[in-house]
């Protein structure tokens, strides 16, 4: 058999919880490093594929976001494949144990905390070192793209931030849930693939690859402050992300296929 059915895969994301809540912190943390790292390798190869077509953009912007989403995926799947912390994909994979009393809720809040922290940290790292010293960006179009992604993060109101995080971590963590569908690479990378790039070319919010794209903009000269990064977009963002996976993933699937 070379797929997992519904109820299966809530058997194999109980498991990944219960080996999650092994780990220590200092493990946690690290792998949650890696994990923003490779967000943020996923964001800025969709800036200079998606960002470097100026003429296609102002003729067909659909296309320009479409390339966006489809660069993007690469930065969870070396997450899933290679090993790694996300907080978002955690916000689903604890639901079903915790709902099911397999495990309390300081197992999935331990672990949120710690891999927040440590993704922040990732992304950064990889957005002031790797991108904004070795000025990847700083020439046009991308160093607009850059500016412009950033400014509309920041420009919506908290509510149709948090919407926007509730669409972004429904669909990663089904990207997620259909990963664990497969056990073949070939059949993770296809199942990770499809949700993200669709998140991404909607324009949907997820805080961990804010955490690098707002950041860079930052560093880049962008007229945003920290506090409006932190307020305007990362919080909302951040509580969507949470409703979207541990609810509309983690909690329905539970409930139809795990719930007595």
């Amino acid at each position: 058999m070379s797929l997992y059915s519904p109820k299966e895969i809530i058997k194999v994301a109980g498991k990944l919880a219960i080996d999650k809540d092994s780990y220590s912190a200092k493990k946690i943390l690290v792998l949650a490093f890696m994990a923003g790292a490779y967000i943020a390798f996923g964001g800025l190869l969709a800036i200079l594929v998606g960002g470097g077509v100026p003429g296609i953009a102002a003729e067909n912007p659909g296309i320009s976001k479409f390339l966006m989403g489809a660069m993007f995926p690469v930065g969870l799947m070396m997450v899933v494949m290679a090993g790694a912390e996300l907080f978002t994909g955690n916000n689903a994979y604890f639901m079903p144990n915790v709902l099911g009393k397999k495990q309390s809720w300081t197992a999935p809040l331990r672990n949120w905390g710690l891999v927040y922290v440590g993704n922040f940290i990732g992304s950064l790292f990889v957005a002031y070192f790797l991108v904004h010293l070795t000025d990847l960006v700083s020439a046009s179009p991308w160093s607009e793209t850059v500016q412009n992604i950033a400014l509309g993060k920041t420009g919506n109101s908290f509510f149709k931030t948090f919407l926007k995080g509730i669409g972004a971590n429904w669909l990663v963590c089904l990207s997620l849930w259909m990963g664990m569908s497969a056990q073949h690479t070939s059949g993770k990378i296809l199942g990770i693939w499809w949700p993200v790039m669709a998140f991404v070319t909607m324009g949907f919010e997820h805080s961990i690859a804010n955490m690098f794209f707002i950041p860079l903009a930052i560093f880049e000269g962008a007229d945003i402050s920290w506090t409006t990064f932190i307020v305007k977009n990362l919080i909302p963002a951040t509580l969507g992300n949470i409703v979207g996976g541990a609810f509309f993933v983690g909690t329905l699937y539970w409930y139809t296929y795990a719930r007595d």
